[in-house]
């Protein structure tokens, strides 16, 4: 989208000062992060994946631990999906890291075991779209391309007081102010600003070196812009599952289908209560439909309630025992009677993996 005559002037006026205020803020108060010590492109990409809908303290840990576990693209293309599932684990949207594995292969296979550096090139990889490949692109070659994220859609969205800029006028206004020494570090000032002083609520404008360009804050109103989007309400859905547990202390699992949500996850058998169903009939039900066998309902052990992006869930968990039926795979990857050991390596949501806990309790104690 093209800027209008007064856009360009004032992003023309403002390039210098934009440049250096920014980028002398970022040097004293970029925050020490365990991908900034490294400008590897693997680890750049690795982060920037993580980072996805992802708090940043959330993903120090895990980008730590991933890193050692799969130091190279060669050592996560080489990896089985359900280890790369199982270090995923807690982190939450997993099809980041089903196709951070996938892109990893075609790395391997395509490329060398090197990431490319070409932007367009990069946006052919499994997970990787138009922020990525410039925050990758810029950050770990230098290559001046824009990287707009929502922390940097809100910090130019106030700089020129626009309620709803569109993704390629943002990046025009990057463009334009990009630098030609060191993009990325521009790129990157750019997102920490957003992340520590222009932030969704109480913008700590006194801090901004931007505040003398900023017309949101010459107007008196930051929070203004951009003009926030009306959120529907989430529907709910009643979920049940199944922990059918055999003679020998054994459970049921079932392996999630690639492409169902949560794909190579591991759960306990069930699903969704339909309209007018009780809990304990949605769960014979279901485990008829998925893995063709009879359970008798026993006790309810847990309820775990939990709000995913587009939905919400309550789920109720009830020990079961088989009484008709051998499982088989109807509607799931596969299945097995897990120990509680086996249940400890599987990858599992967060939700299933509660269940576990409350499942190795309960046996714990009816051993004890």
């Amino acid at each position: 989208m093209e800027l209008s005559e007064a856009e360009s002037h004032f992003l023309e006026t403002q390039r210098d000062f934009a440049q250096n205020a920014l980028l002398s803020w970022f040097a004293s108060h970029a925050r020490r992060l365990p991908w900034r010590e490294n400008r590897s492109p693997y680890q750049v990409w690795v982060s920037e994946i993580m980072l996805q809908q992802t708090q940043v303290e959330t993903v120090q840990s895990y980008f730590q631990r991933f890193i050692e576990r799969f130091p190279t693209p060669k050592a996560l293309a080489t990896a089985p999906l359900e280890a790369v599932l199982k270090l995923w684990e807690g982190l939450g949207y997993y099809s980041r890291a089903r196709a951070l594995h996938r892109a990893a292969q075609q790395v391997l296979e395509r490329h060398q075991g090197r990431l490319p550096a070409d932007p367009e090139t990069l946006r052919t990889l499994p997970g990787i779209g138009p922020y990525t490949a410039g925050a990758i692109a810029s950050l770990a070659f230098n290559i001046p391309v824009p990287a707009v994220d929502g922390n940097v859609r809100r910090v130019l969205a106030r700089a020129l007081a626009l309620n709803d800029p569109a993704p390629g006028q943002l990046e025009s206004i990057v463009r334009s102010w990009l630098p030609d020494q060191n993009p990325g570090a521009f790129n990157e000032a750019l997102m920490e600003l957003g992340a520590l002083v222009c932030r969704p609520r109480r913008p700590q404008c006194t801090a901004c070196p931007w505040r003398e360009l900023c017309r949101a804050y010459a107007l008196g109103q930051p929070e203004r812009f951009p003009a926030a989007k009306a959120r529907k309400p989430l529907p709910h859905y009643d979920v049940v599952a199944a922990v059918t547990i055999r003679e020998n202390r054994q459970i049921l699992v079932a392996q999630r289908r690639p492409e169902d949500m949560l794909g190579g996850l591991w759960e306990f058998p069930g699903g969704k209560r339909q309209e007018g169903e009780s809990l304990e009939a949605a769960l014979r039900r279901e485990l008829q439909e998925e893995m063709g066998i009879t359970v008798e309902v026993e006790t309810q052990i847990e309820v775990v309630r939990h709000a995913y992006t587009h939905f919400r869930i309550t789920l109720y968990a009830y020990q079961c025992r088989l009484i008709a039926g051998e499982p088989q795979c109807i509607e799931c990857a596969d299945f097995k009677w897990a120990t509680l050991e086996d249940l400890r390596a599987l990858p599992m949501a967060v939700t299933d993996r509660r269940i576990a806990h409350t499942v190795e309790r309960r046996l714990s104690t009816e051993e004890g």
